[in-house]
């Protein structure tokens, strides 16, 4: 599933459909984890791009006042096509794209999901009290997440770390990849208790979980499967793991070799030697 880099990479790609204008909207299969709405072509048409934002691995599209909500779901993929300039078409849509808004300077957003995981829900004027949104942690990269702010959110967890910041109702957008990365670079064994990390351990992992999702945004997310940004190219951070997906392979600080484990049916990886309970 894409995380917060991938998403975020995804929103900025969409940038320059800003300040244009939805001319139709055509929906081959709405049957997405939740229906797209029946009326959508009806509400967007129209209707001007004002803002896209971001809230967890969720893209707000603001439209005047009212705004759309995207999620690319496990395998989905948010792409900006432009009209070819000889034959004035996009490219034909695949089995798999299921809605294309087109927009007044000849741009497409389509929406590619073949696990039909994703959703394309109207939000309204207030989004943040979406039933997607409305239960939703801190932001990770935001200056309010700090290691003062963890440390007296774990104090009364028992549950393993890794499973508790991948957990969006306390932080939103730390997933299965970053959570593994983060924990090796801040020296935490992914089964700690939360409630045994100190505070010092907490301003740590703050620190490393945002610089490792920072650097997965320079590298424009993690392209493992079938992550392309919406300009159709790959991310790299992938190049840049310590442990995620290298069990077995040397760690790149001890030359031991990389762990496995299984964390709320999710496969976690992390050294034994560079990372202590």
């Amino acid at each position: 599933m894409p995380e917060l880099p991938e998403v975020e990479t995804t929103r900025l790609g969409l940038l320059p459909l800003l300040e244009q204008t939805v001319y139709s909207v055509v929906v081959r299969n709405a049957s997405l984890r939740w229906p797209i709405p029946a009326n959508l072509p009806t509400l967007l048409q129209g209707r001007t791009l004002k803002k896209l934002t971001r809230r967890a691995k969720y893209i707000l599209a603001h439209f005047e006042h009212d705004v759309l909500l995207l999620h690319m779901g496990m395998s989905g993929r948010l792409s900006l096509l432009a009209t070819d300039s000889d034959t004035g078409q996009v490219p034909a849509p695949g089995k798999h794209d299921h809605l294309d808004i087109c927009f007044s300077r000849g741009q497409v957003l389509r929406l590619r999901d073949p696990r039909r995981f994703g959703a394309v829900l109207w939000a309204g004027q207030t989004p943040e009290t979406h039933v997607l949104l409305n239960a939703l942690g801190l932001e990770p990269l935001e200056p309010c997440f700090t290691g003062e702010y963890l440390h007296q959110l774990l104090r009364n967890r028992k549950a393993a770390i890794k499973v508790v910041i991948m957990d969006s109702h306390l932080v939103v957008g730390v997933g299965n990849i970053y959570a593994s990365e983060s924990l090796f670079r801040a020296r935490i064994h992914p089964e700690t208790p939360a409630r045994n990390l100190s505070r010092q351990q907490c301003e740590t992992l703050v620190t490393e979980i945002k610089a490792t999702l920072n650097a997965a945004l320079i590298a424009g997310g993690s392209s493992l499967r079938d992550f392309f940004g919406a300009d159709g190219n790959p991310g790299y951070f992938q190049q840049q793991y310590f442990v995620y997906g290298r069990a077995r392979a040397p760690c790149r600080v001890c030359g031991n070799p990389i762990a496995m484990i299984k964390q709320g049916q999710r496969s976690t990886f992390f050294c034994m030697q560079c990372q202590h309970v």
